[in-house]
């Protein structure tokens, strides 16, 4: 991802790569040491993206987004609040009201006058000459245990969710191309 966007030329086309993670806590560049609390048998690995530590694992599905910034005329303002959009929609389509919360880059479940809920979806993104990498983490159908031996995002006691918890089963692979696709077609709109 890194030697991708190192090596873009002008040209470039940019990628969105859908993956699913063994099980890893990751820490950002913001991440201080408390709050990763007990992470037990789980590696935990510094990256170069921005925010503080997550958790990434089986039923979560991360979105990097390897993107030209500059050639779509994107501040980073617009291409978090780009992403929160596509991810709010896609949760939409799927029953569920999400928004976002002001100062707290994410996705969070939609509470009761105004307020929000559990996160759902986690945004660290590392801009290098006008390029993203990282990107944005969807919980879908997944354990949420190791999410209690840290604080999520640098916020302790936040809670955190998935998909699967709001709607029951889901069909993984046709959520990560649903989302996808709607990552896509949300920057493709930003051209």
């Amino acid at each position: 991802m890194q030697a991708f966007t190192l090596g873009r030329a002008a040209t470039t086309r940019d990628e969105i790569w859908l993956v699913e993670h063994p099980p890893v806590f990751t820490l950002g560049h913001a991440s201080r040491p408390e709050h990763l609390h007990a992470p037990g048998d789980i590696p935990v690995v510094r990256t170069e993206r921005g925010g503080q530590v997550t958790y990434h694992g089986p039923g979560q599905v991360v979105a990097y987004l390897l993107i030209d910034l500059r050639r779509r005329s994107l501040t980073v303002r617009d291409f978090v609040s780009t992403i929160e959009d596509a991810t709010i929609a896609v949760l939409g389509a799927s029953g569920v009201e999400a928004t976002r919360r002001a100062g707290a880059p994410g996705v969070y479940l939609a509470g009761r006058d105004g307020a929000t809920g559990a996160k759902i979806a986690s945004l660290g993104i590392r801009i290098s000459r006008g390029c993203s990498y990282h990107g944005v983490a969807l919980n879908v159908a997944m354990d949420l245990e190791p999410f209690s031996r840290i604080d999520p995002c640098g916020y302790p006691g936040l809670a955190v969710t998935d998909l699967r918890s709001c709607v029951g089963d889901v069909d993984m692979a046709d959520l990560a191309a649903r989302f996808g696709r709607q990552l896509a077609a949300s920057l493709e709109s930003k051209r």
